[in-house]
């Protein structure tokens, strides 16, 4: 059975003549109100007709309104997916160092730039260019055919040609094509959860005007686009086509700019504080040069190596790879992420804003708990269309007594059914009404065998369940007798039954139902059929007499792993805000079971939120659970907790969830139940539907965040090592102990695949058990700043006095130069170890934990050797072979950085 329902009248009707004229559709003082008028107020406001419009009059309108199409979004090209490479402030520092030498004829160094960039740029395009998705989700949700009256004439036509003032026709099954107000309905529900997140049926009836304030959810006499008509036959005037439809609202929501994901916003902040200090450095440098009367070309010259030193080269490229392998590891955890900085960003998240139906649940009514008189209560195990399930009570088998009463109340509520269930086949093998699927499910339970039972007691009469009557009843012939078999609503069955205790009933249906359980009642009657034809009992007013079988609470099941998952965010200190479309009542309950709420006062409801009083914000942040909320409070609520300060990543799968998952800061998608529209509205699809999968995302976005700190705490480090040995260099009078080339050899060839080794480092321990880190806390924080300043230090201080006696000692400046460029690679090998981990100590991470970086390091050492033995390259870098005796000398002097490091950890650990 379907939500109860009753439909109340406005108090104020509109008077038909009032509203005539057939240009009303596109009157914003109507839109969205069409619930409020009368089937005539509406007829007449659209100038239409009960048997719809002429041909000629329907061309004009479509010629007015256009097409009832959504409007496509441009997917994105693969030049510009290049050009957004290259939207960086850290990609324009190296373009401007780049533009420097070619200007100085220093082509070798702008190649080396150019090169870098080229990769970064290659890398980033290929992964977004695979990650986009060329979907037209929305338009395909109302492009179907549609039966419709054109001059009393039933047509078959493209719902893209429908216009307002068209009459439809709708049957079981149908998609809806536009917004319609309903003229006749017989029996007829609507499957709108996508839409409004409502998990039941919802029953429709054409009816009176509604009143003003009511809700999406409740508008019954209205079928929106994009919904489905799951039983019954209407036929309904189309009041909005396209883009005025409340589907079209939603995808005019989606056209607005998302707020760029957070290490987006973090990166842009770090690498414009770089500029500003590169930038700062470089000038003052300019000018101590011309201040000593040093000449420009010369001043260049230094100015350009300083910049190579400080702008980290490889960064981009590291970064990106960093992100790449992350998206890899997520994919392998059913997590796809849709654009690359997405990747860590559910583990910067603070709270998780969470569709109810079909992500915290299976999206599958379940019979759970019978009351039968005499007998009490009975569970039954198992969750949604899954056939195996014992019944019980209080762990016990059930008496003999009480398994007859449930196979009583099964047997009266299989055959007093519409819907169709084969054991053997799947799902395919299921349609149907989802409470008479439940129904059925429960019936195979209890033993019977609902086919050979439907043969074998005919049916010869029934009346379909409607909102007014609030049950169903259907007459059998059983063979020794004929039955009447009831079910429906309890507070309408109990007075039709006999020997009962009306008050105690409702009161048990009551409890059951502050459990968050939907409770209807069975009943059935035998008949007598010598002194009153059974016919004419079920179908006339005469009903009654009733024998009371019980009461079933029906549930949609929670996933098995969603109250862990909850569990497990919490202790990741990411709070779990349930957002769904049920009422309070059932939503707290749920709620409780999930461990996301206890109290009634941490509930809002979307009223609530329509009200929009001044402590709005502070209810939302306050509250853990949204109800009967609407697609445009979803994005309040996003909202709100935005301007709270958290990082808001916001889950669903439905129609309805897409401007909140477009507007948060992570949207996260399901893939498999959900919608094409969620899913192009994310920024991460989770392609098990599994609510456990954004722990296992938290988890990885938080390694993948914890891997670009230790790149960048590299390149950062060893950049200010550079930049403090060419200071200190300058301030003592020696030459320049490096040369531009040189220097960006040692910043992206043999530095650069240490960056990229670093970034495939596993998760550290222990990641879930630390709270998120503040959405304020810049990339580069106070712990990155002390380590990158000691160990840039102790390198360039190292390093400076090397080279300070070696020149004293009266080496050349060639082989000076060429030994410091060996101890540097040196310290970089050594220095990679120590950023494995910001707090645990190199000895305690095994080296096995990440082959590829042993590679990098030796491979770094080998390019280098190498190249000092090629001809050609060994002259471009400056480069000439090393003898063994001095090399090996260069080892203990690189691992000073290494024990200064271990005792940094050591004292702040303690």
């Amino acid at each position: 059975m379907q939500r109860q329902l009753k439909i109340p009248r406005t108090e104020r009707v509109r008077e038909d003549e009032e509203l005539s004229g057939g240009d009303a559709a596109d009157d914003p003082a109507l839109r969205g109100r069409w619930h409020e008028l009368t089937r005539d107020g509406v007829v007449s406001a659209l100038g239409s007709s009960p048997e719809g419009l002429s041909t000629t009059e329907a061309e004009r309108r479509l010629a007015v309104y256009g097409a009832n199409a959504l409007p496509q979004p441009p997917g994105r090209s693969l030049a510009a997916i290049v050009l957004g490479q290259l939207k960086s402030p850290l990609i324009y520092l190296l373009l401007a160092a780049a533009a420097v030498s070619l200007v100085l004829a220093e082509y070798d160094d702008a190649g080396f730039i150019f090169l870098v960039l080229t990769i970064n740029t290659a890398v980033g395009a290929a992964q977004e260019w695979r990650a986009e998705a060329n979907t037209v989700a929305l338009r395909s949700a109302i492009a179907t055919l549609a039966r419709v009256l054109r001059g009393g004439v039933v047509r078959r036509v493209d719902s893209k040609l429908l216009v307002p003032g068209d009459v439809v026709l709708l049957e079981s099954g149908d998609r809806v094509p536009a917004d319609l107000r309903l003229l006749d309905a017989a029996e007829a529900q609507a499957d709108e959860s996508s839409l409004t997140g409502e998990s039941l049926p919802v029953d429709k009836a054409a009816g009176d005007a509604l009143a003003p304030e009511t809700q999406l959810a409740d508008r019954l006499t209205m079928l929106f686009a994009g919904s489905t008509l799951q039983r019954g036959r209407v036929r309904a005037l189309v009041v909005a086509t396209g883009s005025y439809t409340e589907l079209g609202a939603i995808a005019g929501a989606l056209q607005t700019p998302s707020a760029p994901p957070p290490l987006t916003q973090r990166l842009d902040r770090f690498t414009r504080l770089l500029g500003l200090v590169s930038l700062g450095l470089v000038a003052a440098v300019i000018a101590l040069q011309l201040g000593i009367g040093a000449s420009l070309r010369d001043t260049f010259f230094v100015a350009i190596a300083l910049a190579v030193s400080v702008i980290p080269e490889g960064l981009p490229v590291a970064v990106t790879v960093a992100l790449s392998i992350a998206t890899r590891r997520m994919a392998r955890r059913n997590v796809i992420v849709r654009h690359l900085p997405a990747v860590e960003g559910l583990g910067a998240c603070t709270v998780v804003a969470t569709d109810k139906t079909g992500t915290l649940t299976m999206n599958q009514l379940t019979a759970t708990r019978l009351w039968l008189p005499g007998h009490g209560f009975v569970e039954v195990d198992g969750v949604g269309f899954d056939l195996e399930g014992g019944l019980h009570q209080e762990g016990e088998r059930l008496s003999e007594g009480a398994d007859a009463a449930v196979r009583a109340l099964a047997r009266s509520a299989a055959l007093c059914n519409a819907a169709d269930l084969d054991p053997a086949g799947g799902a395919e093998g299921q349609s149907g009404d989802t409470v008479d699927l439940a129904f059925l499910v429960l019936a195979i339970k209890a033993g019977l065998d609902t086919g050979t039972l439907r043969k074998t007691a005919r049916r010869i009469a029934d009346l379909p369940f409607s909102a007014e009557r609030k049950y169903a009843a259907s007459l059998h012939d059983h063979g020794d007798g004929q039955m009447i078999h009831v079910k429906g609503a309890s507070e309408v069955i109990l007075p039709l039954c006999r020997d009962t205790d009306e008050g105690a009933v409702l009161a048990v249906g009551e409890a059951m139902a502050s459990r968050g359980y939907r409770v209807l009642a069975v009943a059935a009657q035998q008949v007598d059929t010598k002194t009153r034809p059974a016919a004419d009992r079920i179908l006339g007013d005469g009903l009654g007499g009733l024998t009371l079988l019980g009461l079933v609470g029906f549930i949609d099941p929670l996933r098995p792993e969603a109250k862990q998952a909850v569990a497990d965010c919490h202790r990741a200190g990411v709070a779990v805000k349930m957002i769904t479309g049920d009422h309070a009542a059932t939503a707290l309950a749920i709620a409780r079971e999930l461990g996301i709420a206890e109290r009634p006062e941490e509930v809002v409801t979307g009223r609530e939120i329509a009200a929009a009083d001044a402590g709005l914000d502070a209810r939302i942040a306050e509250a853990q659970v949204f109800a009967r909320v609407e697609p445009a409070h979803k994005v309040t609520i996003v909202e709100a907790l935005q301007r709270a300060g958290h990082l808001v990543a916001m889950t669903g799968d439905g129609v309805n969830d897409a401007p909140a998952l477009h507007r948060a800061d992570l949207g996260v998608a399901m893939g498999r139940d959900g919608t094409d529209a969620a899913r192009d509205a994310a920024d991460l699809v989770l392609t098990d539907d599994n609510f456990a999968s954004v722990v296992a995302g938290i988890d990885e976005g938080r390694a993948a965040y914890a891997n670009i700190r230790k790149v960048i705490y590299l390149t950062i480090s060893t950049g200010a090592a550079e930049a403090v040995m060419f200071l200190l260099a300058l301030a003592v009078g020696l030459p320049l102990p490096l040369t531009a080339i040189q220097l960006l050899w040692l910043n992206l060839v043999t530095n650069g695949g240490q960056d990229v080794a670093l970034a495939a480092e596993g998760s550290e321990p222990g990641l879930l058990d630390l709270p998120p880190r503040s959405p304020r806390e810049p990339l580069f924080d106070a712990l990155m700043l002390r380590q990158t300043l000691l160990s840039g230090g102790v390198i360039g201080l190292v390093s400076t006095a090397a080279f300070a006696w070696m020149i004293a000692a009266g080496w050349s400046e060639f082989d000076a130069r060429n030994t410091l460029l060996f101890l540097m690679v040196a310290f970089e090998n050594v220095h990679v170890f120590n950023c494995r981990s910001e707090t645990r100590s190199v000895f305690r991470i095994a080296l096995a934990a990440n082959w590829p970086l042993i590679g990098a390091v030796v491979g770094a050492q080998a390019v280098h050797i190498g190249a000092a033995f090629t001809p050609g390259l060994n002259d471009l870098l400056g480069l000439a072979p090393l003898p063994l005796s001095e090399w090996l000398l260069l080892i203990p002097i690189a691992m000073s950085v290494l024990v200064v490091m271990e005792f940094e950890k050591l004292t702040r650990r303690r």
